[in-house]
């Protein structure tokens, strides 16, 4: 490319040159021929002047001298030399003189000029002067020299200049290249850098675009092949460990009905996992239709055999809030897992109400040593066990329903699960009512809670919270609030 533009640069600029050294060329040779010949004619009406009209008869004439290498002479009607130099009988510029007019020509070797003089208005005498073409040739090869040299230093220039700005051209467009082949060969991360050209800088931030929303779309493929990967693996072994089991015995209904039931929660799995790719790292608005207290239920008949079998168990603290019972599942089914595999003792489920949040803490009796910063890291794993999806995976989840998930105890491991609450319908006195984003939604106010002889709700005693507190943005959970960490 860079060959390429100091041609085209150099094609233009010997066409410019061409196009104006030919006729300047041509300039140069008129007017240094015209300049000449001016210059004899004063000097030849110099010579006019200073005739007398008795030099016929004898009088001396004092004519000026001639021009550096030329020759200056009187001649009388008859083209006779009277005075001064030239040839000893008057050319045909001479005798067109005589005729009263001021005659010039170039012929031969000489450049002529010829002047009348006139007296009682007749012709007595004609000055004629002379000066050799070859020194005004010789003075046009010093300007045509002088004009070629100008020529060749201005092609000098423009090369320079060409070969400058094809660099300055090619440089971003090799970068750029070479970014390409990067990612040809699998690299994403690849970016071509800014120029100072502003047509090139658009093609790289179009390219640089382009990289950006196709290593997002390969890591939400990736990740989606991921996470489906660590939900199905568990299920779909107790799935054909269960048929395994219904082929030994005679009454088949209730191992097909477990089977069914495990279906189910596969197809819902999958929901979750799809609408999680879909959502492209972005919280979605997801209508809240399970009651806590009925996924609790669910997911304590589900979990407590597989702890009971390690000897550990299983508590969970329901409440009276509805929430979007897939996603909130599989989180809790991620953490449940997470503390089987990674924790320690007893686990508890815990629901607290936090006015504009519903906090969900599970916590077992292990303790967490590693990096904190990584432990929602993909890939990431503490001790070598499991594949470092789940954690992350339920991140994600958490943050497409608006809310937060965070490690708030290292011991006893405690995770918490943020979630924004709104009302039943939303709004109160005609506004939006604070926190209505999607995530949980409150049922009534004061369901569940005693009431006196006046039909009044009794509030429920709270236990006093402990004086540390995370602080959740609003950007993260749909809404501002101070969750008070579990003791």
């Amino acid at each position: 490319m860079r060959q390429r533009v100091v041609r085209v640069a150099l094609t233009a600029v010997l066409v410019a040159l061409v196009l104006l050294a030919v006729p300047l060329a041509l300039a140069i040779r008129s007017s240094l021929y015209a300049a000449q010949r001016d210059a004899l004619e004063r000097a030849a009406l110099a010579g006019a002047v200073r005739v007398s009209p008795d030099y016929a008869t004898g009088d001396p004439v004092e004519l000026p001298p001639p021009p550096a290498g030329g020759r200056l002479g009187l001649y009388d009607p008859q083209l006779r030399l009277r005075a001064g130099s030239g040839p000893r009988t008057g050319d045909d510029t001479v005798r067109r003189a005589l005729a009263g007019k001021v005659t010039r020509s170039t012929g031969g070797s000489e450049i002529v000029a010829a002047v009348p003089v006139s007296h009682d208005e007749r012709v007595i005498g004609v000055v004629r002067v002379s000066s050799a073409v070859q020194d005004v040739r010789d003075r046009v090869l010093v300007g045509w020299a002088i004009l070629l040299g100008a020529a060749v230093l201005a092609l000098t220039v423009a090369v320079l200049v060409a070969r400058r700005q094809a660099r300055a051209l090619a440089a971003p467009l090799e970068d750029l290249s070479r970014h390409c082949r990067a990612v040809t060969g699998g690299d994403l991360t690849a970016r071509a850098a800014p120029s100072t050209i502003a047509e090139i800088d658009q093609v790289a931030r179009t390219h640089n675009e382009m990289l950006h929303s196709l290593a997002e779309l390969l890591r939400r493929e990736r990740d989606f092949t991921a996470n489906v990967s660590h939900q199905l693996r568990t299920p779909l072994t107790g799935l054909q460990l269960t048929l395994e089991t219904g082929l030994e015995q005679d009454d088949t209904r209730p191992v097909l009905e477990e089977a069914l039931d495990a279906t189910r929660r596969l197809h819902h799995t999958v929901e979750e996992v799809l609408r999680l790719s879909a959502s492209a790292g972005l919280p979605r608005p997801v209508e809240p239709d399970r009651a806590v207290a009925g996924l609790l239920r669910e997911t304590e008949e589900r979990w407590h055999g597989l702890f009971a079998r390690d000897g550990r168990r299983l508590e969970c603290a329901p409440d009276d809030v509805r929430v979007p019972g897939g996603p909130v599942a599989e989180i809790l089914g991620v953490l449940l897992d997470n503390a089987r595999v990674h924790g320690h003792g007893t686990v508890r489920v815990t629901v607290r109400d936090l006015d504009d949040a519903l906090a969900l803490d599970i916590a077992d009796e292990g303790t967490v040593n590693g990096d904190f910063a990584r432990l929602f890291e993909r890939g990431h794993t503490e001790g070598g066990a499991g594949t470092g999806i789940g954690l992350a995976l339920a991140r994600d989840l958490a943050f497409s329903l608006g809310g937060r998930l965070s490690l708030t105890n290292r011991a006893p491991t405690t995770f918490t699960l943020l979630l924004p609450v709104r009302s039943a319908e939303g709004t109160r006195g005609g506004r939006p009512e604070a926190g209505a984003t999607a995530g949980t939604r409150r049922v009534r106010p004061d369901a569940g809670q005693p009431r006196n002889g006046h039909g009044d709700p009794v509030a429920r005693p709270v236990a006093p919270a402990d004086a540390r507190t995370v602080a959740v943005r609003g950007t993260e959970c749909g809404n501002g609030f101070t969750v008070p960490k579990p003791g």
